[in-house]
């Protein structure tokens, strides 16, 4: 801590200074994604939109994915614990050199997981464009 007395300066800018960098604030309103709750009064009818059949449409096409997705993952993941668990001596076996389906599973699992995100994000991008359909539905009213 600098003492007032010292002759030393602190050399840290001042915020919103014409110096700063990046500068506080916005020249212009505020872009709707930086736009907190009290300032979003009255901007959107959510109710509205809750009630809107393309809203249903779009949480039901959400939960088609992502629930049938979830469980496969889960019980994918699962199934390497309970084979070597339940299981060993098919677990040991040799499947390909020096791996055995243990190892393989195992690794087949990474590939699980990439193909599931590639899938997913296949997906949300058409949810995202039917969000985006939906928001402009009522940004117009």
């Amino acid at each position: 801590m600098i003492s007032p007395d010292s002759d030393v300066q602190d050399l840290t800018p001042i915020s919103a200074s014409p110096t700063d960098v990046a500068p506080l604030g916005h020249p212009s309103p505020k872009p709707l994604h930086e736009r907190t709750a009290a300032e979003e009064v009255g901007g959107m009818d959510w109710a509205a939109i809750e009630a809107d059949p393309g809203f249903a449409a779009l949480l039901r096409s959400k939960a088609s994915f992502v629930v049938p997705a979830t469980a496969f993952f889960m019980i994918y993941y699962f199934l390497l614990p309970i084979g070597v668990g339940w299981f060993p001596k098919l677990m040991e076996t040799p499947a390909w050199g020096v791996l055995n389906v243990a190892y393989l599973f195992a690794l087949s699992q990474f590939l699980m997981a990439w193909i599931l995100a590639f899938l997913y994000i296949g997906v949300a991008a058409g949810w995202d464009r039917d969000a985006a359909r939906l928001i402009a539905k009522f940004r117009t009213r």
